[in-house]
C-alpha cells in the first residue's frame, strides 16, 4: 500500500509542476509586467518547446496508442472547420453585446504586427498547436484521470474523466487570466472545453485533437483571421 500511494504522489507532483511551470511560461508571455520586455513569438516557442520537453519527462506514456492516421487527420480538419465556425458566429455575437470585445480582439490580432505571416503560421501549426494539444489533453488530462481512477485498478468512469476534464479546463483557461483581455481568456475557455469534451469522451481521438488545434491556430489566427 505504501508503494501505491508513493506511486500516486509522485503523480500528483509530476502534474501539480508540470502545470505550475505551464502557468510560469503563460505568466511570462502575458502579465502587464513582463510581456513588454519579451519578444512574444520566440518566448512562445521556447515555451512550446518547454510543454513537449515536459511532456517527454514527466509523462513519457502519453504516446502511448498516438496513431496519426488518414481518418486522424480528416477528423481533425473537420473538427478544426467547426471552431473557427463556432467562433467566427462567437465574434458577431460578443461584438454585438459588449462594446469592447472589437478592441480585444484587434489587440491579440495585433500581436503578429511586423512578423512574417508565413513563419508564425509555421510555428502555429508545427510547433505551438501540437505542443498545447499533447500537454494538456494529452498529459495533463489524461494523468489526472488516471490519477482518479488509481484506487479502480486504473479504470477510470464517465464521472472521473468529466472531472478531470474540468479541472484540466479550469487550469488551461485560468493561465490565460494574466492577459487582462476577456475575449482571450473566453477563446481560451471554449477552445479548451471543446477539445477537452471531445478527449473525455475518446481519448483515442488524441490525433485528431492535435491536428485540429494546430490547423486551428493557424488558421484563427494568420490564414483565415476572425476580423
Amino acid at each position: 500500500m505504501q508503494g501505491k500511494d508513493a506511486c500516486r504522489l509522485k503523480i500528483s507532483a509530476r502534474i501539480a509542476i508540470a502545470a505550475a511551470i505551464a502557468a510560469a511560461l503563460w505568466f511570462v508571455m502575458f502579465s502587464p509586467w513582463t510581456a513588454p520586455k519579451v519578444p512574444f513569438w520566440g518566448t512562445m516557442a521556447i515555451s512550446s518547446a518547454i510543454l513537449l520537453t515536459l511532456a517527454r519527462l514527466f509523462f513519457p506514456k502519453w504516446h502511448d496508442g498516438f496513431c496519426l492516421t488518414p481518418a486522424q487527420v480528416g477528423l481533425g480538419i473537420a473538427i478544426a472547420a467547426a471552431m473557427w465556425g463556432i467562433f467566427w458566429l462567437g465574434d458577431r455575437i460578443s461584438s454585438t453585446l459588449f462594446s469592447f470585445a472589437r478592441g480585444q480582439v484587434d489587440s491579440i490580432y495585433a500581436l503578429k504586427s511586423g512578423a512574417a505571416k508565413w513563419l508564425l503560421a509555421a510555428q502555429l501549426l508545427l510547433l505551438t498547436g501540437p505542443a498545447e494539444e499533447i500537454f494538456w489533453r494529452g498529459c495533463i488530462q489524461r494523468f489526472i484521470g488516471e490519477r482518479l481512477g488509481e484506487g479502480k485498478d486504473g479504470r477510470q468512469s464517465s464521472r472521473e474523466r468529466i472531472r478531470a476534464a474540468v479541472i484540466t479546463l479550469a487550469v488551461y483557461t485560468l493561465i490565460h487570466i494574466w492577459s487582462l483581455n476577456f475575449m482571450l481568456i473566453m477563446a481560451a475557455l471554449v477552445a479548451g472545453a471543446v477539445w477537452g469534451l471531445l478527449y473525455c469522451i475518446k481519448p483515442g481521438l488524441l490525433p485528431a485533437l492535435v491536428v485540429s488545434h494546430a490547423l486551428w491556430d493557424a488558421a484563427v489566427f494568420v490564414v483565415f483571421p476572425i476580423m
